[in-house]
């Protein structure tokens, strides 16, 4: 199963020099929690999320309306191709413990996006006489991945 048998293909996105009152907006209008930043081209260069837009609020003294996406977007992006197999998306997103995968075409241009809903959607349960090319068990599998806390990255703060 290939990767374009299960992205969402016409996935809002923005740019570097959109602010972030418009991309929270674009998030509400696309009931999404992810932007892709594109360039002029097309070509996929960060990655906003609603995670990224509520900690830039939190910890800067500025309206949402005068902080650019470029300031605040993940500028590495991790991605896959339409034709990528779906289980090799599923093991980057397992190593990389994302949930959304842009995809892109050889050149980088935004095509869609794979996120674990449109996996967990698919999925079929499969038995002993049939296994179906997504199974509950890939999806489970992939959670435990993205889930599994990296070593060293908890943080306690005193009140």
């Amino acid at each position: 199963m290939k990767v374009r048998e299960l992205m969402t293909k016409n996935v809002a996105c923005c740019r570097a020099e959109t602010n972030l009152a418009t991309a929270g907006e674009l998030m509400w209008e696309n009931d999404c929690g992810v932007l892709p930043v594109v360039d002029e081209a097309g070509k996929v260069t960060g990655i906003l999320t609603d995670r990224d837009i509520c900690i830039a609020l939190t910890t800067r003294d500025f309206q949402s309306s005068k902080i650019a996406v470029g300031d605040v977007a993940i500028p590495k992006v991790v991605m896959c191709e339409a034709d990528d197999d779906i289980h090799s998306a599923l093991k980057t997103m397992r190593r990389e413990k994302i949930r959304r995968l842009p995809v892109v075409n050889r050149a980088g241009a935004l095509e869609g996006i794979l996120s674990i809903n449109d996996i967990v959607l698919r999925a079929e349960k499969g038995d002993a006489r049939i296994q179906p090319e997504l199974t509950y068990d890939d999806v489970v599998h992939t959670f435990q991945g993205i889930c599994a806390h990296r070593p060293g990255t908890l943080h306690v703060v005193a009140a």
